[in-house]
């Protein structure tokens, strides 16, 4: 009757020791699974504050260069895509079409002393920047997120069950056009 005990506690302890090992990925997966969500809430949250300058950014420089109207409207064009993007990959080609959009703008807005100096632009300006390095940050933290993740997806043997628990990968927040992003919108004068 002893000869079976040893095995059984042993056998019982492998299942405790793997229920457990199971309940703590679990556990931390879909913490980090809500981290990214989290952080892409915070992503979608300053597009949408740049989104409600630009309307004002683009009456301010409308009354100075009112004979503009191609690069008004390619910025009413990104901010609309920027506003219906649905997902990192949407949305990081909207991106590249904003900044695209917002160099044609101070482009424009340079050939104009006046509105240089005026004080409205200046103040929308200031809060653009300060709105970009917030989404600068977001990103970073966003795609610190899903790195984690995807690595816990993706390590062994988390990668055996982790898919079929319904956790995937989720995709990085990149910008399709490295060259539209390169550099800032310019907006010192």
């Amino acid at each position: 009757m002893s000869g079976w005990i040893v095995p059984l506690i042993i056998v019982v302890a492998l299942v405790v020791i793997i229920g457990i090992y199971l309940w703590s990925t679990y556990n931390s997966l879909v913490r980090l699974n809500v981290r990214v969500d989290e952080a892409w809430s915070d992503i979608t949250v300053q597009l949408k504050r740049r989104a409600d300058l630009i309307p004002n950014l683009i009456e301010t420089v409308k009354g100075y260069a009112t004979h503009e109207k191609g690069v008004f409207e390619a910025v009413t064009q990104a901010r609309a895509e920027t506003l219906s993007a649905q997902g990192p990959a949407e949305a990081s080609v909207a991106e590249g079409h904003m900044q695209s959009a917002l160099k044609s703008i101070f482009a424009v807005a340079e050939a104009y002393p006046q509105l240089q100096a005026s004080q409205n632009f200046l103040q929308l300006q200031a809060e653009l920047v300060d709105t970009e390095d917030k989404i600068q940050a977001s990103r970073r933290f966003y795609n610190g997120g899903v790195r984690e993740l995807n690595t816990k997806i993706k390590v062994f043997p988390n990668n055996m069950f982790a898919r079929s628990l319904g956790f995937t990968e989720r995709d990085f927040f990149e910008v399709e056009d490295l060259a539209a992003i390169s550099e800032p919108p310019r907006v010192q004068f």
